[in-house]
C-alpha cells in the first residue's frame, strides 16, 4: 500500500471514530472487503480489510480451525480472545471482536499501518538510544498494564510489537498470554515464547510469573541498541546455555544509563528484576520520556467479549 493510500485510510479511521464505530460483534466476513496479506503465523493469515457499511480499516487474523483442533490449540484461543479483548490500553493492539463460520474463526483487530518493531529494527540495523528509550517505555506501560491485571504476556518479542500511524507501540499477539491470580505463589511452568526471548527460570522448567516479561523487555532493549539479542548463537542447546550461563556484554557505545538499565532487566535471579513502576522511573526512561510515569493511565478491563467458539463441525 502506497503513503498516499495509508493517509486516506488513517482520515477515513479518524473520522468514523468521531462518530460511532461498528458493533463488531454482530459481523461475518461477508460484511468486510478484505484486502491483501500484512501478516502470517503459524497457525493463521492477517489481512487488511475494510467494513463495507462504514469504511471502517481494521485487520483481520484468520485462522482455520481443523488446524488448531489438531495441535489442541482450541483452549488456547478462547484464552487468547478473552484476554486481548477485554484490554484496554493505547500501548495494546485492540481486539475488537471476533465471528465464526463452520472452518474458521475470524479476530477483528486494531490496523497498525507501520507494521512491526521487528521490521522496522531490521531496516535501521540498530536505533539511536532516544528513540528506543521511547520504544522501551511504551511496552514497560503495556507491561504495567497486564500485570496489574494478573496477566502474563509470555511472548515478548520485536514481532510481536506494532507500530500505529503515529508512531505508537502496540503489544499484540496474546496467544500464549495467561492469568496468574498471585505472582508470589505461581506455579507456571509451561515453556512457551521465542527461544531468544525466554527467561533462565523458564528453561530450566522452574515456576515462573510475570518477571518473565521483565526478562523479555531487557533482551529487546539490547535488541533496539545493539541489532542482535545479547545470547544469540547457534542452534537450540547453546543457545539455551547462554541464557542460564552468560552474563550479558555490553558494546562500549552504549552509554552508561542504558547499560544500567539492561543489567537491571537481565538478572538471572527473577527477584532482582525491577518492577515496571521501576523501569518508567528510572533515568535513561525520563531522560527521553517527559511523562514516563503511567500511574494515571490505567483504564480498568473493558470486559466486552465473551468467548464461545463452536468446533463441533471442524
Amino acid at each position: 500500500m502506497d503513503i498516499s493510500k495509508e493517509d486516506e485510510c488513517d482520515k477515513e479511521n479518524r473520522a468514523y471514530l468521531l462518530t460511532k464505530q461498528p458493533d463488531f460483534r454482530i459481523l461475518s466476513m461477508k460484511d468486510f472487503k478484505v484486502g491483501h496479506e500484512i501478516g502470517k503465523g503459524k497457525y493463521g493469515r492477517v489481512h487488511l480489510a475494510t467494513n463495507k457499511s462504514s469504511g471502517y480499516i481494521v485487520a483481520l487474523k484468520i485462522l482455520l480451525k481443523h488446524e488448531l483442533k489438531h495441535d489442541k490449540l482450541l483452549q488456547q484461543l478462547e484464552r487468547e480472545v478473552e484476554i486481548q479483548g477485554n484490554l484496554n490500553h493505547p500501548n495494546i493492539l485492540k481486539l475488537y471482536g471476533y465471528f465464526q463460520d463452520e472452518k474458521r474463526v475470524v479476530m477483528i483487530l486494531e490496523w497498525a499501518p507501520l507494521g512491526t518493531l521487528y521490521a522496522q529494527l531490521k531496516r535501521q540495523m540498530r536505533f539511536v538510544e532516544k528513540q528506543a528509550s521511547r520504544y522501551i517505555a511504551q511496552i514497560a506501560k503495556s507491561l504495567k498494564y497486564v500485570h496489574e491485571h494478573h496477566i502474563v504476556h509470555r511472548d515478548l518479542k520485536p514481532e510481536n510489537l506494532l507500530i500505529d500511524k503515529q508512531g505508537i507501540l502496540k503489544l499484540a499477539d496474546f496467544g500464549w498470554a495467561t492469568y496468574v491470580q498471585d505472582f508470589t505463589n505461581s506455579s507456571l511452568k509451561t515453556i512457551c515464547g521465542t527461544l531468544d526471548y525466554l527467561a533462565p527460570e523458564m528453561v530450566k522448567r522452574q515456576p515462573y510469573n510475570e518477571k518473565v516479561d521483565v526478562w523479555a523487555l531487557g533482551i529487546i532493549c539490547y535488541e533496539l541498541l545493539v541489532g542482535t539479542p545479547p545470547f544469540e548463537s547457534i542452534g537450540f542447546h547453546p543457545t539455551i546455555q547462554r541464557i542460564v550461563l552468560d552474563e550479558v556484554t555490553i558494546p562500549d557505545y552504549v552509554s552508561r544509563e542504558a547499560r544500567d538499565i539492561i543489567i537491571m532487566l537481565l538478572q538471572k535471579n527473577p527477584i532482582n528484576r525491577p518492577s515496571m513502576e521501576q523501569v518508567l522511573n528510572h533515568p535513561w526512561i525520563r531522560m527521553y520520556n517527559k511523562n514516563s510515569s503511567s500511574q494515571n493511565s490505567q483504564p480498568k478491563l473493558t470486559k466486552t467479549i465473551i468467548t464461545n467458539i463452536n468446533y463441533s463441525n471442524c
